[in-house]
């Protein structure tokens, strides 16, 4: 957490969150240090399909067609966050954290994450083992080590 910090601040970028599976656990994450107004603009708690819809912009038609916890979902969320945002650093995360709510075709554990840094958007999706607890915190250490990778390798 500590090189994104620095990272971002460096850089003098702001970013900004949508979080569904996680609850404001990344965002609690990005805020627990002083100073981190310099660097966090603002999170969005999406947990149900309308406040995805209402907050980001999200198009049920969308959610019908490929459910909440899917990348085409991720995609719209992290556009919803740069469009009411004053960040050029934005995350979303939507998934199934369990110990209920799995299927066949989305066991628990599977996380869809959306990015968009400095106009380049893009998304992932991942499978994570173990409680609830331990889906949430992986899924937070995901984002925090492709966010760093990202904009390591990014030459501002």
């Amino acid at each position: 957490m500590k090189q994104l910090r620095e990272i971002l601040q460096q850089k003098n970028l702001k970013i900004s969150v949508a979080e569904s599976c996680t609850g404001g656990n990344l965002s609690a994450l990005l805020t627990a240090e002083n100073g981190a107004s310099n660097y966090f603009e603002r999170g969005f708690i999406t947990y149900s399909n309308q406040a995805k819809i209402d907050m980001l912009g999200v198009n049920p038609a969308t959610l019908k067609a490929f459910g909440a916890v899917s990348e085409q979902v991720a995609m719209e969320m992290v556009g919803g966050v740069i469009k009411h945002s004053n960040s050029s650093v934005g995350v979303a995360i939507t998934g199934i954290a369990g110990p209920t709510g799995g299927s066949k075709h989305k066991p628990i554990g599977t996380v869809c994450f959306g990015f968009c840094v400095l106009g380049e958007c893009f998304t992932v999706t991942k499978h994570f083992n173990g409680s609830r607890r331990k889906v949430i915190q992986s899924s937070i250490e995901f984002t925090i080590s492709k966010l760093v990778k990202q904009l390591s390798n990014n030459k501002l």
